[in-house]
């Protein structure tokens, strides 16, 4: 498995979730040096982040990365998440502002875009993480556990207190088709209380009943509805694949997670990275 690319510029407009601006992406073929995101409005010299673990910070509501000299880049991991199942380890990622578009809330704009100015393989082979024994991480009732599989499979289960959305579980092997089929879909979501306090923080000022799911009592407020019945659940995976692709790795196991999040799963990225 080799190192990829892409094959032609892509330029793409988007309103960021916690901000509300409208940012400007631009994403350059790199031949070598991995993902990095460059802040264009920001200093020349100082604005490059790379992606790399230790360059995550705030991980409550998104994967985020600073650099060393305060340039920070927020909610990268739906991005993430397309750039792991397409196999792209090499990117140049220009912005005006200091997060993604979101987009619909899901990764498969994405997607579509990337395929669309198409793969170039690059002569480097990619590196793997290959799970060779069980490895676990648990915090107080949330879990992941990594075990030996031949490929990439992701079992996942939420579990909420509350009235409409309880639990779900669902367990897929992460292939490209599966990807586009089952998760790329599945859009980000949150509960209709959360709203005002967002707000007053001064976060989701970009989010709509176009780029999220917003839970109520008894359903969702979206006029369409959900696009799988189990969406949520989806989601979650979509993350999961998106926080581990800070890594930039090929992982090769079987990811089961329980109640995770972000956090948690940088955590655990920490005890696998150099496995």
């Amino acid at each position: 498995m080799r190192k990829k690319t892409i094959e032609k510029e892509i330029f793409y407009e988007g309103i960021g979730l916690h901000k509300g601006k409208n940012i400007k992406l631009h994403l350059i073929p790199s031949n070598e040096g991995g993902i990095v995101f460059k802040r264009v409005d920001l200093e020349e010299g100082k604005n490059e982040i790379k992606l790399d673990l230790k360059n995550t910070f705030d991980l409550t509501r998104g994967t985020n990365l600073k650099n060393e000299f305060g340039a920070e880049v927020y909610t990268i991991e739906h991005f993430l998440s397309a750039l792991y199942v397409l196999g792209i380890t090499d990117l140049i990622v220009e912005l005006c502002e200091n997060e993604l578009p979101i987009c619909d809330g899901s990764a498969r704009i994405f997607v579509e875009e990337i395929e669309k100015a198409g793969i170039k393989i690059l002569e480097e082979e990619v590196e793997e993480l290959v799970i060779k024994e069980p490895i676990f991480l648990t915090k107080g009732d949330k879990h992941i556990v990594a075990l030996p599989y031949d490929g990439y499979k992701v079992t996942y289960t939420i579990k909420f207190d509350h009235t409409f959305l309880k639990c779900q579980m669902l367990e897929l092997d992460i292939t490209l088709e599966n990807y586009k089929n089952d998760i790329s879909n599945a859009r980000t979501f949150g509960f209709d209380y959360e709203i005002e306090y967002l707000k007053k923080n001064n976060l989701a000022l970009g989010g709509t009943l176009e780029n999220a799911i917003v839970i109520k009592k008894d359903g969702v407020l979206n006029p369409n509805g959900l696009r799988y019945k189990d969406e949520f659940v989806r989601h979650k995976i979509l993350d999961l694949i998106g926080d581990f692709k800070v890594l930039n790795k090929a992982i090769k196991g079987h990811i089961i997670a329980i109640k995770s999040g972000h956090a948690l799963d940088i955590e655990f990225a920490n005890l696998i990275k150099n496995i």
